[in-house]
């Protein structure tokens, strides 16, 4: 699968970015960029829900963002929203909205997975290096730091301070006094402090920072000389040199500087005192500075996608490694979950790419829980795909994942929620019959077997002549076609000897 364009959409919690670039090759030539200040990390309440002011202003720019990529195949763009909605206690509520106002899924990713991007991004607008890079991020609700070599992601981490929620902290009025700037930076200091020792061990030869704050900063030194050498990016000294004429000054609004853009007043202080603080914990000197960032992140990430390179497939193998998964019994259980899936929908269709992709990841993940315990795997392995870090998954990507490997196993009851017609039941059902006829784990050849939908649910043929040679495989479908029909689900199995269809 190939495209001449494709889009990246950054929904940030001080900014709205879509960045549209043309994949020449196996690099993507930016040509268009859009920026709109929604300060969504504004409108998060003292009790975690985003105010309806600040959901207008999300919308309203949505639909700004929806009709610049009006034409775009859905393949084409990926739509990212970080801390604000990974926070908010109503993010299930706005989402669909803003799914809507966009024209595209949005998907809430991990502190980590923003840091991988950010990486990415910010590597990828950089000459080539096979030295390692330290990239910073400071952003409206958090800041991501990141180390990497060429271009791996070796320590990634995401603190929980940005600008926007540090001007609520501790500039609640846009006044900066000694005593509120020493707090912001003891502050941030503390979240610094956790990562020091392993990033430190870890080392490397340049800093790299990126996005508004970075940008900002970097900017303002420069165009007012405050670097000792006039050099451009950001220096120990010159940082010290504004943050002096930030406290002579009072606020961001009165500083009498140039560069300083009026769309990012209001996070300047908080910025200041948390980039001090990453400069000061980490004993930095200089930091250059990337154009490239989270969008173009996406970007590459997308592209990657497309040239089978897809980070997911990555993450999955590290799981099974890292849970020490059998191999085999995977290969035994996708081989015959994918023959079912085969007789239901068209597995090259472009139209349920998503759907095989998904139940090829749950199979290889769907005995991970075994290394907790083995009563209960199933939901011992959901529970570490809902809550671990998982390179290139969005969060939404880890509920659908979790919920095919809680429910391959057991009563159905538990997954009532999801609606009828859901494509997740046509996967659930090919992984449960996969996984119980695999249960000897041996390489016994399987009979051809048949499925297809039916009105009230689905029909499975098998030969009567195999099952009566396995009766325990019998006696499991009989209880599987019973749990089925507990939520309103028929399975029907045919040609058990007699004749006999079981409801």
């Amino acid at each position: 699968m190939s495209y001449e364009l494709i889009a990246g959409v950054d929904l940030g919690s001080n900014s709205f970015r879509v960045q549209v670039g043309r994949v020449v090759g196996s690099r993507i030539h930016p040509l268009d960029t859009h920026k709109e200040p929604v300060r969504l990390g504004a409108g998060l309440t003292r009790d975690k829900m985003l105010d309806h002011a600040s959901q207008q202003r999300a919308i309203s720019a949505l639909h700004r963002f929806g009709e610049r990529l009006r034409g775009f195949a859905p393949a084409t763009v990926r739509a990212v929203i970080t801390d604000a909605m990974r926070v908010a206690r109503n993010a299930k509520v706005i989402l669909p909205q803003a799914e809507a106002a966009l024209g595209f899924p949005i998907e809430i990713i991990g502190g980590r997975e923003e840091a991988r991007l950010i990486f990415i991004g910010a590597n990828n607008a950089l000459p080539a290096a096979a030295h390692r890079r330290l990239v910073v991020d400071v952003g409206g609700g958090s800041t991501e730091l990141v180390i990497g070599e060429g271009s791996e992601p070796l320590l990634m981490e995401s603190l929980f301070m940005g600008g926007i929620s540090y001007r609520q902290r501790f500039f609640p009025d846009g006044k900066v006094h000694k005593k509120s700037l020493r707090a912001a930076e003891v502050a941030a200091a503390r979240e610094v402090e956790a990562i020091v020792a392993d990033y430190q061990r870890c080392g490397w030869q340049e800093v790299v920072g990126c996005s508004g704050s970075a940008q900002e900063i970097a900017g303002i030194l420069e165009t007012n000389g405050l670097n000792p050498d006039g050099g451009s990016g950001i220096s120990r000294e010159g940082l010290a040199r504004l943050r002096e004429r930030l406290l002579r000054a009072g606020s961001a609004e009165a500083l009498k500087l140039e560069g300083v853009s009026s769309d990012r007043l209001q996070i300047l202080p908080g910025a200041i005192a948390i980039m001090s603080a990453v400069f000061s914990e980490l004993a930095i000197e200089r930091m250059i500075y990337s154009d490239g960032a989270l969008a173009l992140g996406v970007l590459y990430d997308l592209l990657g996608r497309f040239e089978h390179h897809d980070t997911r497939d990555e993450t999955v193998l590290h799981f099974m490694r890292r849970y020490q998964v059998a191999e085999a019994q995977v290969r035994r259980v996708e081989r015959t979950a994918l023959t079912l899936l085969g007789q239901l929908i068209a597995l090259d269709s472009s139209a349920h790419e998503n759907d095989v992709h998904f139940l090829r990841w749950a199979v290889s993940l769907h005995e991970i829980g075994v290394s907790v315990a083995h009563a209960g795997f199933h939901r011992h392995g959901a529970y570490i795909v809902s809550n671990a870090d998982m390179p290139g998954f969005s969060k939404r990507d880890q509920q659908r994942l979790a919920l095919l490997i809680l429910g391959q196993y057991g009563k159905l009851q538990k997954l009532a929620a999801m609606p009828a017609g859901d494509a997740n039941w046509r996967l659930l059902l090919c992984l449960r019959l996969a996984v119980l006829v695999h249960r000897s784990r041996d390489d016994e050849p399987l009979p051809n077997w048949s499925i297809k939908e039916s009105p009230v649910g689905f029909e499975l043929a098998v030969p009567a002549d195999w099952l009566a040679a396995c009766p325990s495989v019998a006696a499991a479908l009989v209880d599987e076609a019973l749990f089925w029909r507990r939520i309103g689900v028929t399975v029907q199995i045919k040609r058990l000897p007699d004749e006999v269809v079981l409801p």
